[in-house]
């Protein structure tokens, strides 16, 4: 069967590689994948993700309608595909996005239109996402109460408190999945006494904005001054410049 002979064309795959490029640099994703092989390939999910960090690098394969183009069918909105790429990568993970194509491939203006909406917030916040690893913990608030395996359609409803992390060198990327009303921002995980103090801190600035953020530190949190205005519509990226250490 397929089982017995996919570890001979993955071990071929890798060794031509090789041959090609003197490096192994190309990759097998690959659904349900037994444990003992999370080294090997990439773990490859439909619609659904991890509800923690995973160890090893994963993939969720998702799309903002159906797999194939179908007229009239409601497209999911960027904040949604946005937010939910957030959580994924600040997971370990990787998000494949299909954007379903008319027969003669041309894309029809609502996708057009998510392309933009999407590529115009990666333009702003992608300093966050690219090279990123993630965190010692992926996020706060109530939407981390959820474990296990998260499917698309249980979208959470983020709220101010919802904070996504990754981190990139000597900063570390705090994502808001929702703008908090009072301006400001308490990120409890970067308390005093986290492995974030202050004295760490050489500046806190917005992805998108110009200037440093006044913030402070406590047995709260992080308290952080948001600008006043907006550098997008959703998703907020806060990057927290570390001292060298």
């Amino acid at each position: 069967g397929m089982q017995d002979i996919a570890p001979e064309i993955a071990a071929y795959y890798y060794n031509a590689s090789l041959d090609w490029h003197g490096k192994v640099d190309v990759v097998l994703n690959i659904k349900d994948v037994p444990e003992h092989l999370y080294k090997a390939v990439v773990q490859d999910m439909e619609r659904r993700r991890f509800g923690a960090i995973e160890p090893y690098p994963w993939q969720t394969d998702t799309c903002i309608g159906a797999w194939h183009y179908h007229r009239g069918i409601p497209y999911k909105g960027v904040r949604e595909k946005v937010t939910d790429f957030i959580d994924i990568v600040s997971k370990n993970g990787n998000m494949l996005l299909n954007i379903p194509m008319r027969g003669d491939g041309t894309l029809d203006e609502d996708e057009e239109r998510f392309l933009e909406g999407f590529t115009l917030w990666m333009d702003i916040n992608g300093e966050g996402i690219y090279s990123t690893r993630p965190w010692m913990i992926y996020g706060e608030g109530p939407s981390t109460q959820n474990t296990g395996k998260i499917w698309d359609s249980e979208h959470a409803a983020y709220t101010a408190q919802d904070i996504r992390f990754t981190r990139k060198g000597n900063d570390l990327f705090a994502f808001l999945l929702e703008w908090p009303r009072e301006g400001q921002t308490v990120i409890q995980s970067l308390k005093a006494g986290s492995s974030v103090p202050a004295e760490q801190i050489r500046a806190i600035r917005m992805l998108g904005t110009a200037g440093e953020l006044a913030w402070r530190q406590d047995e709260q949190g992080l308290h952080v001054q948001l600008p006043a205005q907006k550098p997008c519509d959703y998703a907020f990226t806060l990057k927290i410049e570390q001292k060298k250490g």
